[in-house]
């Protein structure tokens, strides 16, 4: 029977490369924190306790990282992996396995992980990669026979260790009580004056303990991130991949290099993405949706048929199908299209809905407001919804057309079939069916005189 299984998440550096005030486990990739993904490729093992080891910027990083299943251990001050490791066992039963790992690795497959655990049951297994370029990590030096013997830090390694290709990823296994004596045995007699977890591979070799290693075979997945030109390496391969994916999957991506999903895209069928287009949030582009260039959606759904043009900007919407929005249009938290419903260029939504057929297509806006089927809301035209104090709704029935440069001052009734005349401001309910104008009478002043520039003296 297999022990329990416990992870330690080691996520108290600085990151000095990063040249950043922020902790460098909570710079973003594809929308989360990198120790994030570490986070989820973790819990797809199911493990008994997630143990996550915090330093600098800890009260940062245990507010972004927060959840019931993870366990907090602060290492103060930084003296290295090794260190990190025994605060962490200090929140742990003796009993299990415990998989250590870095939070700035972020592309760790869960698979990789769950190889290594299991090989843990009664040794110690690493994770390890073959890399085109080693520099600056960690060799994993073997015998004659293949076996592992030691891993060495490249500041502490020979010019023949240098020269090794296998490399140590930061993520290693073992039975927990064991592991627990090798780190209260660990001495920082390297040049970094730290105390590293790695020097547990010569222990369990002197002891005998078997030591083995799972070598993935893709190296990118096992990348560290220690400055910004390689999070933005990483960013890119992640980006490939989810495009990939949803191509793989029936949508149309124009250009998968230009292409940034920052949280869960879902599509249906003959779904078309343009170029350089943001997807953050929970993101639905149901079948036959279009959304056209450099478009940005945050939390929306989008129904089928429905084309948004370019420049839009949505956030927590719901828009229906056969819509036809943009281009530069906003739609603001709390929006609800019905089917066919346009919204045109420079038009912005706030917590409305737009019932079946409406259409607000130039240079409006439409707040806190409800608007019936057929609606015709012309260009100019806006909800004066707020008096300084406090939100009011305006509510517009079937049928009405509202005319260019209006002001409808919440709160507000429109009656079904009502006519609102062009540059009116509508202060008290309009009835049904009926022409409401709200404007001066236009005068014209005989024989005035506009206002002439004094000729300037030389």
């Amino acid at each position: 029977m297999a022990s329990p299984l416990d992870v330690v998440i080691l996520a108290a550096g600085q990151g000095k490369r990063m040249h950043s005030a922020l902790p460098k486990v909570l710079h973003r990739l594809a929308g989360r924190p990198l120790a994030a993904h570490v986070l989820a490729a973790a819990r797809a093992l199911s493990p008994r306790a997630i143990v996550m080891v915090t330093g600098y910027g800890a009260d940062a990083v245990e507010r972004e990282l927060a959840a019931s299943d993870v366990i907090f251990a602060r290492q103060d001050p930084p003296l290295g992996t090794g260190d990190a490791v025994r605060v962490a066992l200090a929140k742990l039963p003796r009993d299990g396995v415990t998989l250590v790992g870095l939070g700035d690795v972020p592309l760790v497959a869960s698979e990789s992980l769950a190889s290594v655990a299991e090989l843990a049951q009664d040794r110690v297994a690493l994770l390890t990669a073959r890399v085109r370029s080693p520099l600056g990590l960690g060799r994993v030096v073997r015998d004659e026979s293949a076996n592992v013997r030691a891993i060495v830090e490249e500041r502490d390694a020979t010019a023949r260790e240098r020269a090794i290709d296998e490399i140590n990823t930061g993520f290693i296994a073992a039975p927990t009580s064991l592991l627990a004596r090798w780190v209260e045995r660990l001495t920082p007699h390297n040049a970094q004056q730290e105390y590293y977890l790695t020097d547990i591979v010569a222990m369990a070799v002197a002891e005998g303990v078997p030591v083995v290693a799972h070598v993935v075979s893709d190296e990118r997945s096992v990348l560290g991130v220690n400055d910004r030109a390689q999070l933005a390496s990483l960013e890119r391969i992640v980006q490939r991949r989810r495009a990939s994916a949803l191509m793989l999957a029936g949508t149309t991506i124009v250009d998968p290099a230009r292409i940034d999903i920052r949280g869960d895209v879902v599509c249906g069928r003959d779904v078309t993405i343009d170029v350089g287009c943001i997807f953050e949030g929970s993101v639905r582009l149901d079948d036959g949706a279009q959304v056209g260039p450099y478009c940005v959606l945050r939390d929306v759904t989008v129904g089928a048929g429905t084309r948004i043009e370019a420049f839009s900007h949505f956030d927590s919407a719901t828009i229906g199908r056969d819509c036809r929005i943009g281009p530069y249009a906003r739609l603001r938290p709390g929006t609800n299209l019905a089917e066919d419903v346009h919204i045109g260029n420079f038009v912005e939504v706030k917590a409305s809905t737009l019932g079946a057929g409406s259409k607000a297509n130039h240079l409006a806006y439409v707040g806190d407001a409800i608007f019936g089927s057929r609606v015709n809301y012309g260009a100019g035209s806006i909800t004066a919804n707020y008096d300084g104090a406090n939100k009011h709704q305006s509510i517009i029935g079937d049928d009405v057309h509202v005319g260019s440069n209006c002001v409808l001052v919440a709160p507000i009734t429109i009656g079904d079939g009502a006519t609102i005349g062009g540059g009116s401001t509508i202060v008290k309910e309009a009835p049904a069916g009926q022409l409401t104008v709200a404007r001066p009478r236009q005068v014209t002043i005989a024989r005035w005189q506009r206002p002439r520039k004094k000729p300037r003296a030389d």
